[in-house]
């Protein structure tokens, strides 16, 4: 018995105008709450503000008297959801990851500065001293490894702590910064962990109890709820925002016999995310994650008549070549190691829910001699420019590709070109 074929989300001019209308919509009364907050804090020179210390890290500069100067600088997040920066002695204790209030004068900021994160002076009123369950699994995670980078690796992978900063260019060299920094593909992971878990107990519930129930509904509502407690647990990062909104649509259209792997949908996702969080227009990790979507979605779409075994093998190269000109112009380092980066993802698909799992039992460190391998690479890697204006021939053909499959060989061979010329060039 053949299924039924699912149909395209947007089937007339007239649903995608009601589409645009609701999103301006959405995003006039977003816009609005925060222009509301906005004013709010910039109408006198100083307000008293409630935040949480996301990051803080050690700064040294040059003066124009030509000495050296050392202060801390800390990145937060406020209570009303809008992240800025400040200053501190370098005498300051590490707060990071602490909640605190403070006095802070940004009477003078934009709009603009409001929605990006701005910088602005402070004074810490109150540090908030009990220990959050955000803090102790942090401790937990830091006592089962001797080595600080390994900690460090694993605070970022499981709490969305930032790197330091030599471990950060240590995995850009590589081209793995993705596996690092939480993102879709962790949320992909633990998604596919989290219904192999619930799906045993839930199938034997179901054949006792309650078999009229609609198991896949049911399943998804419990891994949405978790996915999304962990959401809030790290505090919303935007790349995990866009690929739990893109979960929680993707399943919806599902199952009303929507079509999921569409450019529709995404469309249909990135619009409702911008129009609920319109600060996310300017975040390069918000960006990159939807573009990494978009390809994947294409390469899908065009090349849906082949067999698994082929998509399984291939799609990995195509999307390392697809997002290479983004990382090669945003992040702009390269080095003989960064294609490999093929290589560790597909191994990062195992290493992540083992990691995980030594992490319960408190065998954590066990993977530690890997993680020191990767970091102990000699990349050799060079700093490399790309212009933006090829990373605006590649989104134009990306563009076309959607309509045309002649374009998508033309961006094929034209990524493949970039990836030649830097190889070349770093040999």
């Amino acid at each position: 018995m053949a299924s039924l074929e699912r149909v395209e989300l947007l089937s007339s001019k007239r649903d995608f105008s009601y589409l645009l209308l609701l999103f301006f919509s959405l995003l006039a009364l977003s816009l609005s709450f925060e222009y509301y907050n906005y004013k709010e804090l910039s109408k006198f020179d100083s307000q008293i503000v409630h935040a949480k210390v996301l990051k803080q890290y050690t700064k040294i500069k040059l003066t124009k008297k030509g000495k050296t100067k050392t202060y801390q600088v800390l990145k937060l997040k406020s209570s009303d959801g809008f992240t800025f920066y400040t200053t501190a002695s370098k005498k300051m204790p590490n707060y990071q990851g602490k909640e605190v209030t403070m006095e802070v004068w940004a009477g003078k900021i934009t709009f603009k500065a409001y929605m990006k994160g701005f910088f602005a002076f402070s004074k810490i009123i109150q540090v908030k001293n009990s220990a959050s369950f955000k803090n102790r699994l942090s401790e937990r995670i830091a006592k089962e490894h001797t080595d600080k980078n390994a900690n460090a690796i694993y605070q970022a992978l499981f709490l969305a702590k930032s790197l330091p900063y030599t471990l950060q260019q240590t995995f850009s060299n590589l081209g793995i910064s993705h596996l690092i920094a939480i993102s879709g593909f962790h949320l992909g992971v633990l998604s596919a962990i989290l219904f192999f878990i619930i799906q045993f107990p839930y199938k034997f519930l179901q054949n006792r109890y309650f078999p009229y129930r609609n198991s896949k509904r049911d399943i998804f509502v419990i891994i949405t709820l978790l996915l999304f407690a962990y959401l809030l647990f790290l505090d919303t990062p935007p790349s995990l925002l866009r690929a739990f909104v893109m979960l929680v649509v993707g399943f919806v259209l599902y199952d009303r016999g929507i079509k999921i792997i569409s450019m529709q949908t995404l469309l249909l996702s990135i619009l409702i995310i911008l129009a609920l969080f319109p600060r996310l227009i300017f975040s390069i990790g918000f960006f990159l994650s939807s573009s990494g979507v978009f390809y994947i979605f294409l390469f899908l779409i065009h090349f849906k008549e082949k067999s698994k075994l082929f998509i399984f093998l291939t799609l990995p190269f195509w999307i390392y070549l697809m997002m290479l000109p983004y990382s090669l112009h945003i992040f702009g380092n390269f080095s003989l190691y960064h294609p490999l980066s093929i290589l560790w993802t597909s191994l990062f698909t195992l290493f992540y829910p083992l990691a995980i799992a030594l992490h319960l039992l408190g065998l954590g460190d066990l993977l530690d001699g890997s993680l020191n391998f990767l970091i102990h690479l000699n990349a050799h890697a060079a700093k490399v420019h790309l212009n933006i204006w090829y990373l605006v021939v590649e989104i134009l053909l990306s563009l076309l590709a959607v309509f045309k499959k002649e374009a998508l060989y033309i961006l094929l061979f034209y990524t493949f070109s970039i990836f030649i010329y830097f190889i070349y060039n770093i040999a």
